[in-house]
């Protein structure tokens, strides 16, 4: 390893975060030409700094510029549906149908839901906007003898745990696990981005007050724009 290259690549990337802190959301970002005759380096050096700033969410393309972006929207990991985790940080939540349909469930939906292999599941497929970026694709499993009718009063493009708790639902508790991959050309398609950007995916299962599997919840969000949290306590 170069390690002298990487130093400086480095220092050009902190030197841009200070400039970046000392701008406001929706500023331009000086030019890699300007940054590069400040910093003394090559343009390639300024461009992997701007890169990796761009994979962080710090900057966003904007036209032929750059230009610092908002804060990453931080959800917690809850019960709470997506709407009201957004609602809650002062952000408009939104929902594009991308696919609702029948399908076979496989190993690991069936495990999940306690069905057979192959039995009929519903699938909800849908892209997570906050103030019209979208920011996340999450697609849901549900079993049709439970949830059936939601294909008729439910519009998808609102909460999904409203109308699961509209019906009589209780929620429990659920597992979940998170992991960093990358995106498919398809969810990059869906999401806008590059297959080269980090994403952070979600697997739930929610069960209710009784023990009974609720959903299977697969969940893709871009590491530009999310990050989450949550509370540990003894």
């Amino acid at each position: 390893m170069d390690f002298g290259r990487t130093s400086k690549a480095y220092r050009v990337r902190t030197e841009i975060e200070a400039i970046l802190d000392r701008l406001g959301e929706g500023d331009q970002v000086p030019p890699e030409r300007e940054l590069a005759a400040r910093f003394e380096v090559a343009r390639e050096t300024v461009r992997q700094a701007l890169r990796e700033l761009l994979v962080q969410g710090r900057i966003r393309r904007q036209g032929r510029g750059t230009v610092v972006s908002r804060p990453k929207m931080v959800q917690p990991l809850s019960l709470r549906s997506y709407t009201e985790g957004a609602i809650g940080l002062g952000r408009r939540p939104g929902r594009l149908l991308v696919g609702w349909d029948d399908i076979p469930a496989d190993p690991e939906t069936a495990a999940a839901l306690d069905i057979s292999t192959g039995s009929t599941v519903m699938h909800l497929e849908r892209v997570l906007l906050a103030d019209d970026e979208k920011v996340g694709l999450e697609s849901t499993y549900l079993t049709p003898a439970r949830f059936g009718a939601l294909r008729t009063t439910y519009d998808p493009t609102t909460s999904l745990y409203a109308a699961i708790r509209a019906s009589g639902v209780v929620f429990g508790s659920a597992v979940e696990r998170i992991e960093t991959v990358l995106a498919s050309p398809r969810e990059a398609a869906l999401l806008e981005c590059t297959t080269a950007l980090p994403m952070i995916l979600l697997h739930r299962r929610t069960i209710d007050a009784e023990g009974v599997p609720i959903e299977r919840v697969r969940a893709l969000y871009r590491g530009d724009r999310m990050a989450f949290e949550t509370q540990l306590r003894e």
